[in-house]
């Protein structure tokens, strides 16, 4: 054997020792910038709690889709349908909101959110009458415990009634204002 292939031989043990101690590799450093993968074997968290979660801090797009991956993993239920449709409300996604929210009532285990988000709906376009007869089912299934619906619901009919209703009126905007979870108010902007 000549020489260097014997210092060869000699320095391949020392070579695999050293790249054992050491601290690079595949793994991720705890400086990465990156966001650590997945953990094999972990069950993931509830995409609905985390877009709840989500929700309250006003992240309605990064909602959205915690929103859609519950979607994928639950089905589309009455719960998952609600939420879609409370982010949508909170992009300013009416239209999509609204549809979302009129599956979500026609389940049987609609919440009395999802009613009162809908009615929110119609409130901010002008709907008034159809509005009050879904913040009336709201208030219904809610067993009148919400103050939130309660408020919606008399401006729904107050405004429904208000045979009155001039240009002054027209003009005056509403702001949805989300309390709790999923569920949002209406308060007029000064």
């Amino acid at each position: 054997m000549t020489h260097r292939r014997f210092e060869l031989l000699l320095a391949t043990p020392l070579l695999f020792a050293l790249a054992a101690c050491s601290t690079g590799g595949l793994g991720a450093s705890k400086d990465s910038p990156y966001a650590p993968g997945r953990k094999a074997g972990v069950e993931a968290v509830d995409g609905l709690l985390v877009g709840h979660r989500l929700m309250d801090a006003g992240e309605y797009e990064l909602a959205l889709r915690a929103f859609t991956r519950a979607a994928a993993a639950q089905g589309m239920t009455v719960d998952v349908l609600s939420a879609l449709g409370s982010a949508n409300i909170g992009l300013g996604r009416l239209g999509q909101a609204e549809k979302l929210l009129r599956r979500a009532i026609e389940e049987d285990d609609a919440v009395p959110e999802a009613w009162n988000n809908l009615g929110v709906i119609l409130m901010e376009r002008g709907e008034f009458a159809e509005a009050a007869q879904i913040f009336q089912q709201a208030y219904a299934l809610d067993d009148g415990q919400s103050d939130s619906i309660r408020d919606n619901l008399r401006l729904a009919l107050a405004k429904s009634e208000n045979s009155d209703y001039t240009e002054s009126n027209e003009e005056q905007k509403y702001k949805l204002v989300r309390r709790g979870s999923s569920d949002f108010l209406i308060r007029s902007i000064p």
